[in-house]
Formats: C-alpha cells, sequence, structure tokens
C-alpha cells in the first residue's frame, strides 16, 4: 500500500507542471494565484518537495481540476460530475467546465452591494450572458446596465468591471478563454423572402 502511495505522489510534481504549462501560466502567476511561493511551487514540480493537502487545494482550485485528477486516483465509475461553487469576494462562482486549458465556462451569483467600481485589466477574453437581475458592466469608457437575456463580450485588457446594478443579486453566465480564445457563436441565416 506505502508503494501504491508513494508511487501516485510521485506522479503529482509531473501532472502539476503539464497543468500548469497547458494553462500557459508562469510559476510566478500560478503563485499570486495561489498564495504558495513560487520555490515551493518549483520543487513541487521537479518532485524535491511531497505534496500536502494544504497545497494541493488551492492548486486544484486554479487549475480547475478536482483532487482525484491531480493526485490520479483511480476512477470510481461514477459518471456524474461534482461542481462545487466557490464563494471569492461575496461572489459565488460555479465552474461549468472542468478541463484546465480552453475557454472555462462559470455561472456566478454576484451578490447586491454597494461600492465603488474599480476595473481591472488582465490577459484573456470574457462573454458574460445575464440569466437573471440586471447588471451594470464599467468597460472603458462605458457605463452599462445589461438586463436578463443580455450579452456583453470584450478583452479583458480593456479597464473593467461588473457587478449587480441595483438592491437584487443577479446571475450570469461567463465564458473566460486567454488571449486569442473569442466564444464563437453562430447566427442563423435569415430566411429567404417568399418573391425569391
Amino acid at each position: 500500500m506505502d508503494g501504491d502511495l508513494d508511487q501516485a505522489l510521485d506522479a503529482v510534481g509531473p501532472r502539476l507542471r503539464a497543468l500548469r504549462k497547458q494553462r500557459e501560466t508562469t510559476l510566478a502567476d500560478l503563485s499570486r494565484e495561489t498564495g504558495i511561493s513560487v520555490s515551493t511551487l518549483s520543487r513541487l514540480e521537479s518532485g524535491a518537495r511531497r505534496p500536502t493537502l494544504e497545497l494541493l487545494l488551492p492548486l486544484a482550485r486554479a487549475h480547475g481540476v478536482t483532487l482525484d485528477e491531480l493526485v490520479g486516483a483511480p476512477p470510481t465509475g461514477d459518471p456524474r460530475i461534482h461542481l462545487r461553487p466557490v464563494t471569492h469576494h461575496g461572489m459565488t462562482m460555479l465552474p461549468l467546465t472542468r478541463r484546465a486549458g480552453g475557454i472555462q465556462a462559470y455561472k456566478l451569483v454576484i451578490p447586491a452591494r454597494k461600492g465603488t467600481p474599480d476595473p481591472q485589466t488582465h490577459e484573456g477574453y470574457e462573454w458574460l450572458y445575464v440569466l437573471n437581475g440586471r447588471l451594470r458592466l464599467v468597460l472603458g469608457e462605458h457605463d452599462l446596465v445589461l438586463a436578463p437575456g443580455e450579452a456583453a463580450e470584450f478583452d479583458t485588457r480593456v479597464p473593467h468591471w461588473f457587478g449587480a446594478a441595483d438592491a437584487e443579486p443577479v446571475e450570469i453566465l461567463s465564458l473566460f478563454g486567454r488571449q486569442g480564445e473569442r466564444a464563437h457563436l453562430r447566427a442563423r441565416p435569415t430566411s429567404r423572402s417568399a418573391s425569391s
């Protein structure tokens, strides 16, 4: 049994490195995202440091994978996906995708709260769709309110902020991709007129 455990733990480092490379993330970026030092991350990836639960949990979250996937646990035979919401700055995020790279999908529930928008920038491209409530989106020079059924897409290098537009929470779907990855929507062709 100890041999199986050692073998599983030895495989974690290469898996961590592969996930980080797949996401095209640097050790410094991952350190900022997880709060784990660059040297600890490097030692984990090289196998010089034994992984612990305290280190694996934030790494699994950052890479968008389960702990089972991170340590290579054998499949249980249960095909259901058990997505777990994460609360960050009062906002509840439910990941809708599990793969590490590519476009990530989330359902976000943003509580009503007072505050001054603080637009931020980062690499990537985002698409937002309002399900319920009203979303305030500050994007560059624009200050918009989106109602249910409305969507917005933007390059996240443009200063942006979003939150509830009024005293009610807002629910949105978010698709986020690294720079250059955009949501591709197909439009239905218009029907031909009866005269043609």
